[in-house]
């Protein structure tokens, strides 16, 4: 009896173990679905810039790098505090040792010895640590325009993919478009030729139409699934979740002017404050240097007990303290001319940074007229491509009408068609191009703040 209550205990709490195992499973992944983020659904430009600036591997290195910096000033700054410690010895000696006294060897000591030290050191003149105190701004000034730097860079990156995937899109949908009209005109060719209206060829034509723009539809549709891979990639987006766009064309279209007369002001410009601040740092390493000459100065002392006994267990019944405060100062003699070449060799470095400073305004002009350069001439394409787009629907319209009158050939229909085809995804891409021209003006100039 006894034993089958046993047994129905020990089943009911396998039971209860079991369910509270279930629980706890479905509690983990009911939680792991509440904590993730909802998927970017219609995400305009400025959410995917923003959710990349939180997300991306790039931007949270260089955040990582600067928390780093910072630290490691803290450190170098740590050395001003007086520097406590505290030391505890003990010492058995099996043998004590011997001292020759009027020729006679005589052992001096005890069997058991003990001590307490407490010392303690503050830098007075330490160039190192000074060194530290007058650099740590333009130190950590260097690692903050390192991050500025990282996400300027992604979110011209992430506004060109942008760009790209939305003329790729365009692309798409007017190849879609003109599908459904080459299989009305392949329906209205087959039922000119089954009249008798019209010969073979016509519709004939119209099937090979129809089957290149089905062909050019997959290869965009390829080339759309690449470069959304891109974008997510960029962004740091999951792979398997879905992404879509959401965009205004005539917005987009009304924000690809830019001032054209504005010239370019490299101090803007994210590389330029960090050279000026390297140089400011090299400045400060040839007076680093020059300070060898100058003694290192730190006070300094210790308490320490001592405590001497021949029984261990009498050791620490009395104490014998002792203490001090010192003065150091430290000042190499000679150093076989190692501090004058560390001296030259600052100050070349400060000559090479201001040659890299000089180089890099020179840089920034070229850099901005090539970009502009490519700017107009993307203007003049796009302002030429829309006109075309405009003349290449009016002609399309009205050989429509001409060739369901009979007046015009299905031959001049199909160019038409063709041609307006090709004119929308050219126009769309010269909108897009210009876009991504002015993001490189914009970076060019240092006038994409992401502050």
């Amino acid at each position: 009896m006894f034993y089958c209550l046993e047994k129905r205990l020990m089943m009911r709490r396998k039971t209860l173990l079991l369910l509270l195992f279930v629980l706890s499973i479905i509690s983990t992944k009911i939680h792991a679905q509440n904590s993730e983020e909802p998927p970017l659904n219609d995400a305009t430009l400025s959410a995917l810039i923003d959710y990349a600036l939180e997300h991306q591997p790039a931007v949270k290195k260089a955040t990582i790098d600067q928390e780093i910096t910072d630290l490691q000033v803290k450190n170098k700054l740590a050395d001003w505090y007086p520097q406590v410690n505290f030391n505890y010895n003990y010492q058995r000696n099996f043998q004590l040792p011997v001292n020759i006294v009027d020729g006679n060897s005589i052992r001096f000591g005890v069997d058991n010895s003990s001590a307490l030290q407490f010392t303690a050191t503050q830098n007075i003149f330490n160039r190192d640590v000074l060194l530290a105190s007058r650099t740590k701004d333009d130190v950590r000034f260097i690692a903050e325009k390192q991050v500025e730097n990282a996400k300027i860079n992604l979110v011209a990156n992430v506004s060109r993919s942008f760009y790209d995937l939305l003329a790729t899109q365009q692309q798409l949908r007017i190849t879609e478009e003109n599908i459904a009209m080459l299989a009305r005109s392949l329906k209205d060719a087959r039922a000119r030729y089954d009249a008798g209206v019209a010969d073979k060829t016509d519709y004939q034509r119209a099937t090979i139409a129809l089957n290149n723009a089905q062909a050019s539809k997959r290869a965009i549709e390829e080339a759309l699934r690449a470069k959304l891979a891109n974008l997510k990639y960029l962004i740091n987006y999951p792979e398997d979740r879905e992404l879509t766009l959401q965009y205004d064309s005539a917005t987009l279209e009304n924000e690809i002017y830019l001032d054209t007369l504005s010239t370019a002001v490299y101090t803007q410009r994210v590389e330029y404050q960090q050279l000026q601040a390297q140089l400011r740092l090299q400045e400060a390493n040839v007076k680093y240097n020059k300070w060898s000459y100058i003694p290192s100065v730190s006070a300094n002392g210790a308490y320490i007990r001592n405590f001497q006994n021949n029984a261990l267990s009498k050791l620490y019944s009395q104490g014998f303290p002792n203490s001090y405060a010192a003065l150091t100062l430290g000042f190499p003699i000679f150093q076989g001319g190692k501090r004058k070449n560390n001296i030259s060799i600052a100050q070349k470095q400060v000559e090479q940074t201001r040659l890299d400073i000089e180089n890099f305004t020179n840089q920034v002009n070229s850099e901005y007229q090539s970009a502009l350069a490519q700017y107009k001439a993307s203007m003049a394409n796009y302002l030429a491509l829309k006109e075309n787009m405009e003349l290449a629907a009016e002609v399309h319209r009205i050989i429509e009408l001409q060739y369901r009158e009979g007046i015009k050939t299905y031959l001049e229909l199909i160019t038409a068609q063709t041609d307006l085809r090709a004119a929308q995804i050219n126009y769309y891409n010269a909108v897009y191009s210009l876009l991504s021209s002015k993001i490189d003006v914009l970076k060019a100039q240092g006038a994409i703040n992401v502050k």
